[in-house]
């Protein structure tokens, strides 16, 4: 600290030299002699918005700094509270954590310490610009009462916004995820409106998850802010993960990697391309005990045309397909693929699949010439982590401790 006092008050170095230089005979100095003490100047506080500025941004940081001594408080007050901050390691400068709301004024209070502990005391004022109109956050998947609060190991955090957002970065880094265990992940934005997050891998099992998603004040474009902030709890269940091929019309289901269920199956028959099952990482969207399945983009009269009521259904995408109950396929379960796409199991298999799975479990299905797009239904993980990077704002992380 003795180095950056010398070098933020001019003079007092070169004096300090010239004391020693001139007395290297070892005698005693005037100001030694009689004790008189160093004066020090007062510690001088800057403050950046300044002081009665108006129209500042609300994604502006506020900072603080002292020369010629350091911080020894800084209050942002405004009528809503008081504004987080950090201090840095050598107690000179402070900044703002988060935003500042749009249309209100701020009150800072610095004060700051010389050497010689004489404490100077400073106040500003600044005000916020006024919005032109709001955004706010539309949907917030999981939820509790789409999906249940417990999910699989698969399950992505979906936002959808009311209102396009032109400023992705800022409102990517007021999106906040914390984890009871370590997750490397990502953000990825689908359109203007729409933004996902996932892990690189999928989520460890009996994992507790909260989404604060600060959005009140951010700015989400010109003249456009968060209107308020909202927050998501869930907890991710058990691993498990099925695997089903086309070609062996075998599901294998595996829980915390032990295998639970083996389940025959008879996936899409092909012929058209809409009536091949795809293949990917698929993962289970709602679960319905009972679905009304019509032919796709046929109507009634038309050559091929169907409508008919299946049991225990399990959505795997937004294309049509199912894992569902099929007791006129059960002799070709295990054989053959017979279906329009679906996978067929067996009533008894398709109520204990129902019954046990979560929504966000994988269900990967290989062997289909038809591949499953990362945007039909929840296909996230079709992406590998290079491809779901292109499409983030601030790129990969790694969860803060919840």
């Amino acid at each position: 600290m003795g180095q950056a006092m010398r070098r933020s008050i001019p003079g007092v170095g070169l004096l300090a030299l010239a004391l020693v230089t001139s007395c290297s005979d070892g005698s005693t100095t005037a100001a030694q002699s009689t004790g008189a003490a160093v004066q020090y100047a007062d510690a001088a506080v800057s403050v950046v918005p300044l002081d009665r500025a108006g129209n500042v941004p609300s994604h502006a940081t506020v900072l603080v700094a002292a020369r010629g001594g350091t911080l020894k408080s800084v209050a942002v007050k405004g009528p809503k509270g008081a504004l987080t901050g950090v201090l840095s390691a050598d107690g000179t400068q402070w900044h703002s954590r988060g935003t500042v709301l749009p249309g209100t004024s701020y009150e800072v209070t610095a004060t700051a310490v010389n050497p010689a502990g004489k404490v100077t005391r400073t106040t500003t004022s600044f005000s916020t610009a006024k919005v032109d109109k709001t955004f706010a956050i539309e949907s917030l998947m999981p939820s509790k009462e789409t999906t249940g609060l417990t999910v699989g190991v698969g399950m992505p955090v979906m936002i959808t916004f009311d209102q396009p957002i032109a400023d992705r970065v800022e409102v990517e880094r007021n999106l906040l995820v914390r984890t009871s265990k370590p997750v490397l992940g990502a953000w990825h934005w689908f359109d203007d409106k729409t933004v996902h997050f996932r892990p690189k891998e999928f989520w460890p099992a009996h994992t507790n998850v909260r989404v604060d998603a600060r959005l009140e004040g951010v700015r989400g474009g010109r003249g456009l802010y968060g209107k308020q902030n909202q927050t998501l709890r869930f907890r991710v269940g058990r691993s498990q993960i099925t695997k089903g091929s086309t070609l062996t019309h075998h599901l294998t289901v595996r829980r915390d990697g032990k295998v639970v269920r083996q389940i025959p199956m008879s996936a899409g028959q092909g012929g058209q391309w809409k009536y091949y099952t795809t293949s990917g990482v698929h993962l289970a969207m709602s679960r319905e005990p009972v679905t009304v399945m019509t032919s796709p983009g046929i109507g009634p009269g038309s050559p091929g045309y169907y409508q008919m009521t299946v049991y225990n259904t399990v959505r795997i995408s937004n294309s049509g397909e199912y894992v569902h109950s099929a007791p006129w396929s059960v002799g070709s379960q295990g054989y053959a693929n017979v279906s329009h796409g679906c996978v067929n199991v067996s009533p008894s298999n398709a109520s204990w699949f129902i019954d046990n799975t979560l929504i966000g479990d994988p269900i990967i299905i290989t062997g289909s010439p038809r591949k499953l797009e990362p945007t039909n239904g929840w296909g996230h993980w079709q992406e590998n982590w290079k491809e779901w990077l292109k499409w983030s704002s601030v790129r990969y992380f790694t969860t803060d401790d919840l």
